[in-house]
């Protein structure tokens, strides 16, 4: 590996992730709005979980799914397409895991924001994308799966298709490059999230449960995985959203 290849491919990742595109997308649609803040309800109470992630979960809750889903899409292409090129270009050398890698962290720290933005899984499937396009979808749903149905734990739900990415990718290639940066994107994306962590295991102690039926809803996929586990009874113990209420009325 040539070490200023892999500057620059560092470079590269880093400066494509640190674009925010959450701010961008609010910036053009909703100039007024403020997404560096976000409250996230915690069961019955009045208290919140503050996320201050600049992210598009953060775009969702205050413009709508609509934005939400158009700035995942463009927080994936800005780690995916460097990623690719890199790969395209030196297909035998894992220049394109740095960028991917860089990318993440440039998207939770960006250079351009003061280092304050998202916390990365975006991006991480982003850079999936460019490294096992199949695995996207096998992690995410599977993490899913095993946070809604076995575990029913928001957390798990929400992080467990990233951890699923470690043994994904070692099945898949068998390559000690590969399961370093699927181990590398699971310790950065622990230690962004350590705020809003702090917070969940608070009211965990404290016997309060985060609204899963709240939090999911606000991407396209939690939308519909919230549907089967409640047609399922999954999630019968959780409140009924009100687009569930309008459905049960119709």
């Amino acid at each position: 590996m040539d070490p200023l290849i892999a500057l620059l491919a560092t470079i590269v990742g880093y400066l494509c992730g640190s674009i925010s595109f959450a701010r961008l997308v609010t910036r053009i649609v909703a100039p007024d709005t403020n997404v560096t803040q976000t409250e996230v309800e915690v069961g019955d109470s009045e208290e919140k979980i503050t996320m201050g992630a600049v992210s598009a979960t953060a775009v969702s809750m205050h413009i709508g799914p609509r934005f939400g889903f158009i700035t995942v899409v463009l927080d994936m292409l800005k780690t995916a397409l460097p990623a690719l090129v890199f790969k395209r270009v030196y297909p035998d050398t894992p220049y394109f895991l740095i960028t991917a890698t860089a990318g993440m962290v440039g998207h939770i720290w960006p250079l351009y924001h003061r280092f304050r933005g998202g916390r990365g899984l975006s991006t991480v499937y982003g850079g999936m994308f460019a490294i096992d396009w199949i695995g996207v979808f096998a992690t995410s749903l599977g993490g899913m799966f095993l946070g809604i149905f076995v575990l029913r734990d928001v957390l798990v739900a929400y992080m467990g298709g990233l951890w699923l990415t470690i043994p994904w990718l070692w099945f898949r290639t068998h390559d000690l490059a590969h399961l370093a940066y699927a181990l590398a994107v699971n310790v950065i994306f622990g230690l962004a999230m350590i705020p809003e962590i702090r917070q969940y295991i608070k009211f965990k102690r404290e016997g309060k449960e985060v609204d899963i039926s709240h939090t999911m809803q606000y991407t396209g996929m939690g939308r519909g995985i919230y549907k089967m586990a409640r047609r399922f009874g999954a999630l019968k113990d959780q409140p009924q959203s009100d687009e569930d209420k309008e459905e049960s009325v119709a």
